[in-house]
């Protein structure tokens, strides 16, 4: 099952049915799907925008009980640290950049991650705004891509131009403009 903290939102169609955790949205988008067989369920992760997996068989509670199995994966385990979460990966840098790198105090490894973290923090607005818009950008994309304005929506979104977005958002169906207007908070921060 997902972090408790992690919240969803289901959407019937164009019409939001459910938001809040994953069991409590997965049964009533259920109790909706039972209603009309026909109608197409979508329900995303509010962290990413992504479209959750469900399977739709049995009861309510069957597929609520579905989602309490763990899933089976374990990440593998290679070299590095892995009780302190260090990961091993491969680097592709210039003879220079290593002999800088390893001329650092305690070496490339430590040189790196004191150059990832102070990147971090000199970024760490304009990186959470450029999350939010791809975010946004996946909802768009999965809810209204062909919705009219789409395509211009999506240009306003990635340059910041918080006014002519919502404008262009204006005619599309009610709760999927709502859900977009809700997503642009925090992608259009003026802050950043």
């Amino acid at each position: 099952m997902a972090d408790e903290n992690q919240t969803y939102t289901a959407f019937a169609g164009m019409r939001r049915i459910a938001s809040g955790d994953l069991a409590t949205v997965a049964a009533k988008a259920k109790a909706s799907l039972d209603e009309d067989e026909g109608t197409s369920i979508l329900i995303l992760d509010d962290g990413t925008c992504r479209v959750v997996d469900i399977d739709w068989r049995g009861t309510a509670e069957d597929v609520v009980k579905r989602l309490e199995q763990p899933s089976g994966k374990q990440e593998a385990r290679g070299p590095g640290r892995p009780k302190l979460g260090v990961v091993a990966r491969e680097v592709t840098l210039l003879p220079r950049h290593w002999e800088w790198l390893n001329a650092q105090p305690g070496g490339a490894s430590v040189a790196l991650r004191k150059l990832v973290e102070e990147a971090r923090r000199s970024n760490e607005s304009k990186d959470r705004v450029r999350q939010a818009q791809e975010v946004l950008y996946r909802f768009m994309s999965t809810l209204a891509g062909d919705e009219a304005g789409f395509e211009e929506a999506s240009r306003a979104l990635f340059a910041g131009d918080r006014k002519l977005f919502m404008a262009l958002i204006r005619l599309w169906p009610k709760d999927v403009r709502d859900h977009a207007e809700r997503l642009a908070a925090s992608a259009f921060a003026s802050d950043a």
